[in-house]
């Protein structure tokens, strides 16, 4: 997954692994139903957090399937034609998704979790910088690609995949998330359409 664990202001912390909003923030838009599995967990990590957290969507068949159908409907699905999810709960929407539409999924990870030849991109944290890579092959030049990842805040880790993507060939057509952070900009960073299920203020 991308940048999601912040503290109380708007800049990323340095370990980004959970979706946190500042204390009062509230969800809008989506299904109902959607939002009913999004638990709020306060003081967590820290005193002043809101952890966003996923995993009652993630065990809820009808949570699960109306978050892949709801991503399903935000693009044309003959505009793309493979689904790149960013790690980690990248994997598991974009997969989903994939499986759902009939398409191949190739991931972006992290430094040295993938076995062939990769290509990287760095991007900038609160303290220092991050990574990510993808294979060299995992694209074919013109292919197009829908981009997902669980949470858009920052935008630093969306932003590095797409041009990854691009790096090797491939051309981002739109960017899916299923939970984001308004109050961090991150869609700013972002040059393609971009799609959300919830949107945190």
């Amino acid at each position: 997954m991308s940048e999601s664990r912040f503290k109380s202001g708007p800049e990323p912390a340095e370990d980004p692994q959970a979706a946190l909003a500042p204390k009062g923030s509230k969800l809008r838009i989506g299904t109902p139903l959607i939002e009913s599995y999004i638990r709020d967990v306060p003081d967590f990590p820290k005193e002043g957090i809101v952890f966003k957290d996923i995993t009652p969507l993630l065990s809820s068949p009808e949570g699960l399937k109306a978050s892949i159908e709801g991503l399903a409907a935000f693009v044309d699905p003959a505009s793309y034609d493979l689904v790149c999810g960013v790690e980690s709960r990248g994997f598991i929407f974009g997969t989903a998704l994939a499986h759902h539409l009939g398409k191949g999924f190739i991931p972006v990870r992290k430094p040295g979790k993938l076995p062939w030849k990769t290509a990287s991109e760095s991007y900038e944290l609160e303290y220092g910088s991050d990574t990510i890579e993808i294979h060299v092959d995992a694209v074919e030049s013109g292919k197009r690609v829908l981009m997902v990842d669980d949470l858009l805040a920052t935008g630093g880790t969306m932003e590095a995949a797409n041009k990854l993507v691009r790096k090797i060939g491939g051309e981002p057509v739109a960017c899916l998330f299923v939970l984001e952070l308004d109050f961090l900009g991150g869609r700013q960073k972002l040059d393609v359409p971009i799609h959300s299920l919830h949107h945190v203020e």
